[in-house]
């Protein structure tokens, strides 16, 4: 095991300061967060109060006796990451984060001197605008790791910034600097358990031994429909010590001193991650015990929140009351543990810059989502050639290139690098593995949607990842995209075997509503290059991102390249749209709109036609995205209105070529799925011939 990986448990374990057993305050401070859970749930009429009230004393216990967290400080790289995986118990963390004291940062990065969540935002819960939402959204509200909607994404973001942190400890320590040593808290449940994601990020966790991990697991066995004996009988702590996992488990969530039992021995572990299972009764506290509003998302009714105030000693008609007692108790015990730990490393930092400012301009750089000086400076090109080459293989050189001038850039596949060529194979890229953190190819191992959400963890890391596999196994990564998106995270999503070009693999394997799937979903840029060109321009924009994920979806097949000197610049691809080809400037009778793959054989069908003194326009569109973003003047004069006969040519579904083609125009696209044949056959059943493609164009002429 690496240097860092060695000295991580043994400081994490001599900073915590022991446990003191709860008194009267941290009970009242506990009972807090229970009413403050119960009074925004039924205020909103909306929500979930029953976990936050289980679970409450397991989130105080951990905020108040082991998390690194300065209240003032939220932002501080090496702090604990605390994250809910059960995000419908959203009001817990926004419960923790008012009694913390945790301070706003604002949109620029500087704290506001506002507190991240006061009770007003509480009162707002799961309102319009306000940063207290039904599940936590990262950027809203500070102190929001990451957001965690569909049940599993946090554990597995969580498998993510636990790898961040292994990488970062190995790039950035030194004997006399640790910058990073940081561990990662999951609070998670029977619906994170029965998501397959899960599986697949706790299984990989557990290969690669991040001893910096522990999820604390509520063991509460309700589930919307009951009981979970319903649907579910696996046995949790086999099944994660098959993992590699440490498990402990705790058989009273109101018992502290056993849960700091368990977190003690969390953070001795060195060779494993942990996982501890904690038994709890979903809405604890009211005299009904197991509340049937509170375990199936309901909120309890003026009647049952006043017996269980009763219960608390709780004043019965208050309403979002925080007594003077429990104010500031988890807020001072923050502060006298963090505090000094804040200093010291900020003390360390500075001499850092000092002895190494080049591993400190880095850091700065990747904290605000920057790239290194003159990282554009080794732009590849490529040079004419008919037989061409795959845009996954151009895509590989061009990766490759890019990643020796940005340090950070870290990434890899499902299984598939042979494949989608995306493997870095330049000096010292290594492998990320158990005893090598410092390596910078991932194997994921054929766990797609985990391998996309842990690039979102990843990427809350200050790291740039990639990710790749074939098209139409996107399917499987729908969720990390679509979180990816809304989070504004720039991971690069590389989707290479793109079209009925994949061949005899047949239909099962050759994506057809994929593309359509990808351009569907908000803030998501998606590229789409035609030539080896177009995929260094791909690369250049999708890496320029800060704060939008992309999608390069390349070939398997060898795709001509273009003579540029004869055609256009790809740097065309930068606008998303552009002329490649006219027959006569400033006469247009029919435009050719083509994507991918499709670019060559559409400018084959312009030759054709220009031989035969008709006026066509190519128009190479990669990206619907980029094209959108530009101002409707240049839109207009790549696809003049006034020009109504049209062609699109694209190996995928039809769904949106309207907007450019029109009502009357043509398209030349799938219609139905592939079939397993030799890619010639399939191209001249389906019509992707430079022949069939002249002959439409003719067509909307006469039409």
């Amino acid at each position: 095991m690496s240097s860092s990986a060695n000295s991580h448990s043994t400081e994490r374990s001599a900073a915590a300061r022991p446990f003191t057993p709860h008194n009267d305050r941290d009970q009242l401070t506990i009972n807090t967060i229970r009413t403050l859970a119960m009074d925004a749930v039924q205020k909103a009429n909306s929500g979930h109060p029953g976990t936050p009230m289980a679970l409450a004393p397991v989130g105080y216990t951990l905020w108040k006796d082991f998390l690194r967290y300065h209240p003032e400080h939220p932002d501080w790289p090496n702090r604990d990451r605390f994250v809910l995986s059960v995000g419908h118990a959203s009001m817990l963390l926004y419960s923790l984060l008012h009694l913390a004291g945790v301070i706003e940062i604002d949109e620029h990065g500087k704290p506001s001197g506002k507190p991240a969540v006061s009770v007003e935002d509480i009162k707002q819960f799961r309102q319009m605008d306000s940063k207290t939402p039904g599940h936590p959204e990262y950027r809203m509200t500070t102190g929001v790791e990451t957001t965690t909607g569909p049940l599993g994404q946090g554990c597995a973001n969580s498998v993510g910034m636990a790898m961040g942190e292994r990488w970062l400890g190995e790039h950035f320590n030194k004997p006399d600097a640790t910058l990073f040593d940081y561990n990662v808290y999951v609070l998670c449940g029977d619906g994170d358990m029965m998501e397959g994601v899960t599986a697949e990020a706790a299984s990989i966790a557990g290969h690669l031994k991040l001893s910096n991990l522990c999820w604390i697991y509520d063991n509460n066995t309700i589930s919307i429909e009951g009981h979970t004996e319903l649907a579910y009988s696996d046995d949790v702590q086999k099944r994660f010590e098959g993992y590699g996992w440490k498990t402990l488990h705790v058989k009273d969530a109101n018992d502290a001193a056993a849960l700091a039992n368990a977190l003690q021995t969390f953070q001795q572990t060195q060779d494993a991650p942990t996982l501890i299972v904690v038994d709890s009764i979903i809405g604890f506290g009211s005299p009904n015990k197991h509340n049937t509003a509170a375990a199936h998302g309901e909120p309890l009714g003026d009647d049952e929140i006043k017996l269980t105030k009763k219960a608390y000693g709780w004043d019965e008609n208050s309403s979002f009351l925080v007594p003077e007692d429990a104010r500031h108790r988890l807020r001072d015990a923050l502060l006298e543990r963090s505090g000094s730990e804040y200093d010291a490393w900020l003390a360390t930092y500075k001499q850092f810059e000092k002895d190494q400012p080049e591993l400190a301009d880095q850091l700065k750089r990747m904290r605000a989502g920057e790239m290194p000086e003159g990282w554009q400076d080794k732009q590849m090109t490529f040079e004419a050639d008919a037989k061409g080459i795959a845009s996954r293989a151009s895509g590989g050189k061009v990766l490759n290139a890019f990643a020796e001038q940005i340090p950070w850039l870290i990434g890899g596949s499902a299984d598939l690098s042979p494949s989608t060529k995306t493997n870095l194979t330049f000096d010292g890229a290594g492998s990320f593995e158990a005893g090598n953190y410092g390596g910078r190819n991932l194997h994921f191992g054929i766990r797609e949607h985990a391998m996309g959400s842990i690039a979102n963890g990843l990427a809350l890391s200050y790291i740039r990842p990639y990710t790749s596999t074939f098209l139409v196994f996107s399917d499987y990564m729908k969720p990390p995209i679509r979180l990816a998106s809304i989070m504004e995270l720039p991971v690069v999503f590389v989707f290479t075997h793109d079209s009925i070009g994949v061949g005899e693999d047949g239909p099962t394997h050759q994506p057809i509503e994929q593309l359509t799937q990808l351009r569907a979903t908000p803030g998501v840029l998606t590229i789409r290059p035609g030539d080896a060109n177009e995929t260094a321009q791909a690369w250049k924009v999708a890496l320029a991102q800060t704060s939008r994920p992309s999608c390069l979806v390349l070939s398997r097949q060898p795709l001509p390249t273009l003579d540029r000197s004869k055609y256009a610049s790809a740097e065309g691809l930068t606008k998303g749209a552009y002329v490649l080809a006219d027959a006569v400037a400033g006469k247009v009778d029919v435009i050719l709109i083509a994507t991918g793959s499709e670019v060559g054989m559409t400018v084959e069908a312009f030759e054709t036609l220009k031989a035969q003194g008709i006026a066509a326009r190519v128009v190479s569109m990669p990206s619907w995205e980029l094209f959108e973003d530009q101002d409707k003047a240049y839109r207009d004069s790549v696809l003049p209105p006034s020009v109504t006969a049209r062609v699109v040519v694209e190996q995928a579904g039809p769904v949106g070529w309207d907007r450019y083609v029109g009502q009357t125009g043509a398209k030349v696209v799938m219609n139905t799925f592939g079939a397993s044949a030799p890619i010639d056959k399939l191209q001249a059943k389906y019509g992707f011939t430079a022949q069939n493609i002249a002959k439409v164009a003719k067509e909307q002429l006469a039409g």
